[in-house]
């Protein structure tokens, strides 16, 4: 059992712009005073400086093109619909927005297939969306893979009685709490976990002033203590400029890295940046127009593959 893999999937954006039906509860998208041809241009430019970027570290990227028969603007973050492990199983999402669902798509197995990889079952969650019941992937559910535990911070978008039943069905102990941001002046749950937490090997970035009940903070904190990985917090401003959403990942001759934004990476204090850095280096890329507009960042664009190869 292993937390970081070296291989992932990345979805190229073919019709990237700001997603109308996610921004009702995801606060960090913003609209960009830019035709949508144009963004989707710059978000392309995005997306391939950071895939070289990760591959010449020697991480392993599978580019799978968006489809052009579907209109899916946030299909740049595979993370929320789908996820891989290491037994041969992939599990397939529910989503809150409609537009989302159609991000499903059964050819990127077969490629997969085809790069060697061995898959088992298919686990398919997506009958909740008719119960209009939402956990959107690794966006919803961070996973210590290692210690066989799920943390889940409740929202829309992540159903409590869902996470429950996918935590039976994987072996994983649940971790619940609710994490919530400022918006004008009110506190909202804030729509993915993976935007407020990072579960690396030996430690967490977290942002722990999001948890506003003591009771569930204290639990988490507990939880992290219990399984040896040191708390790197963060401040909400901070986890506003993306430092939730990263994801360590493995290069050549297994070298760690910790990958996020530049933004993410620009608003971090040197204390922290040096923390991260006892355990490995920081890889960073500029994705400032997917951040504005898809609300998301480094994190939500990579699926991690850990399923094994035939």
């Amino acid at each position: 059992m292993q937390q970081t893999t070296n291989t992932i999937l990345m979805i190229r954006p073919i019709s990237f712009r700001m997603n109308e039906q996610t921004a009702v509860n995801n606060y960090f998208q913003e609209d960009l005073d830019l035709k949508n041809a144009e963004i989707n241009l710059k978000a392309q430019n995005e997306f391939d400086a950071f895939v070289e970027k990760l591959e010449a570290v020697g991480v392993d990227v599978v580019v799978v093109s968006d489809d052009e028969l579907f209109d899916t603007p946030d299909s740049i973050f595979p993370n929320n619909w789908v996820s891989f492990h290491n037994n041969g199983d992939v599990v397939i999402y529910p989503m809150f927005a409609e537009n989302r669902r159609k991000e499903r798509r059964e050819d990127v197995f077969i490629r997969l297939e085809e790069e060697g990889f061995k898959i088992e079952h298919i686990v398919d969650y997506t009958s909740a969306e008719d119960e209009g019941v939402f956990l959107e992937g690794t966006g919803s559910v961070a996973l210590d893979r290692i210690n066989r535990k799920a943390y889940c911070a409740l929202s829309p978008r992540a159903d409590e009685n869902l996470f429950i039943e996918f935590c039976e069905d994987f072996e994983y102990t649940p971790v619940i709490f609710t994490a919530n941001q400022t918006v004008d002046g009110k506190r909202l749950a804030i729509y993915h976990t993976n935007v407020m937490m990072c579960l690396a090997e030996n430690y967490a970035v977290i942002c722990l002033d999001a948890i506003d009940d003591k009771k569930e903070r204290k639990n988490v904190i507990k939880h992290l203590k219990q399984d040896g990985k040191e708390i790197i917090a963060i401040t909400e401003a901070q986890m506003h400029q993306f430092a939730g959403n990263m994801l360590q990942v493995q290069g050549s001759k297994n070298q760690r890295y910790l990958v996020m934004s530049e933004a993410a990476r620009k608003s971090l204090t040197k204390n922290q940046i040096k923390r991260i850095e006892t355990y490995c280096p920081i890889l960073s890329s500029s994705l400032e127009t997917i951040e504005t507009c898809g609300g998301g960042s480094a994190r939500c664009m990579m699926a991690e593959i850990f399923l094994p190869k035939a």
